[in-house]
């Protein structure tokens, strides 16, 4: 399945690896963390890794760590703006819960 991205969320990462001036792609990860167990994590990508898993969606290189990728597959990353309020919403099928706070989630 993979992950993807929303039209929006493309255009916010083109936009931020343009204006860093580097950059391949974005990574996204989970580390333990939170109420719930696991957290989303996005980094730039200067250098891919040999166990990055590379998916490409909207134009935007999207690598993932084989640990990462069992729960993140078939997620879609959306960039949104609500009030002051703005940064980047998943839609993860394989998500059982989360906590009350939006920073954590469980499988």
């Amino acid at each position: 399945m993979g992950v993807s991205l929303t039209e929006t969320a493309a255009k916010h990462v083109s936009h931020y690896l343009e204006s860093r001036g580097k950059g391949v792609g974005i990574r996204l990860a989970v580390k333990t963390t939170g109420c719930s167990g696991l957290m989303y994590v996005l980094e730039p990508v200067d250098e891919v890794q040999p166990e990055d898993v590379h998916f490409a969606s909207q134009g935007v290189d999207v690598y993932i760590d084989p640990k990462s990728l069992v729960y993140v597959d078939g997620t879609q990353m959306d960039y949104v703006k609500q009030g002051l309020n703005e940064g980047f919403e998943f839609t993860n099928p394989n998500v059982a819960g989360e906590c009350g706070c939006g920073e954590s989630f469980a499988v």
